[in-house]
């Protein structure tokens, strides 16, 4: 049996990544899909990988806009006439250390992040509270929702703050059926955690392979990454999950690195 048979998902920052893994698996389960993105062209490429007219549409949207996330959530239920999943998936991430930190780059994180969260929450819950059946928000948070690295201060703030408003979603949504969960990956071997290998290698003078081992994976059980697939099925559990006895939580997927 399908898991979202007739539901309905927006799905940010989801033409690449994590995100259009996500897209793909409730696609799989039967639902309908809203591919929003920053990019227009990647987001309607990956509606068509979905089935297109009638399964899945992309939407432009910049997530800290509200204008354009007002339009691109009114677009959304114009086509597919509900919405019953959020993941607010977009994001950055932006390295440096704390008293060099740019508040221009600081600013720009905190608002894809947080402010991309608030507005596509606020958004679909006028929706979900209309329908009257309920629905679920996914926020994409991060082990960095739980602990700290160094360079990182903008992300591990933004991580750490999506937790306290899926709290607040979970309890205001509680009396209309809305869930809120947290969504906490490890490293996922996406292009940003790419970028990234090379960039401390020559930061920490020492190979990529040992920025791999010694670095990003040292703290899991196996040394292996987290998958885009693995975080995919988390995403599906929450969104497929019907009662209100799982909401207001953040799960860890990481192969150990962080464990609670």
């Amino acid at each position: 049996m399908m898991k979202m048979k007739d539901k309905v998902a927006v799905v940010t920052g989801a033409a690449s990544g994590i995100g259009k893994e996500i897209a793909r698996t409730f696609a799989r389960e039967g639902a309908r899909i809203v591919i929003a993105d920053l990019n227009q062209q990647g987001a309607d490429a990956a509606a068509a990988e979905l089935g297109g007219e009638g399964k899945a549409i992309g939407i432009a949207m910049d997530v800290t806009n509200e204008a354009q996330v007002e339009a691109g959530i009114a677009k959304a239920i114009a086509v597919f006439g509900r919405i019953d999943v959020l993941v607010s998936n977009a994001g950055i991430q932006i390295v440096s250390p704390l008293d060099e930190f740019p508040f221009e780059k600081w600013k720009q994180l905190l608002a894809i992040h947080l402010d991309g969260a608030f507005l596509t929450t606020k958004a679909v819950l006028r929706q979900m509270y209309k329908q009257g059946t309920g629905g679920a928000i996914i926020y994409m948070g991060s082990v960095h929702s739980k602990e700290a690295s160094v360079l990182k201060a903008p992300y591990v703030t933004a991580k750490h703050g999506l937790i306290g408003l899926a709290k607040v979603v979970a309890k205001e949504g509680a009396k209309h059926g809305v869930r809120a969960n947290v969504i906490c990956p490890g490293f996922v071997r996406t292009p940003l955690v790419d970028k990234q290998i090379p960039e401390q290698a020559k930061e920490l003078g020492i190979s990529e392979d040992d920025v791999v081992k010694k670095v990003m994976l040292k703290d899991t059980v196996d040394g292996e990454f987290t998958t885009v697939a693995d975080v995919a099925e988390t995403a599906l559990f929450f969104a497929s999950f019907e009662s209100n006895a799982l909401t207001g939580q953040s799960l860890i997927v990481s192969h150990g690195w962080s464990m609670q």
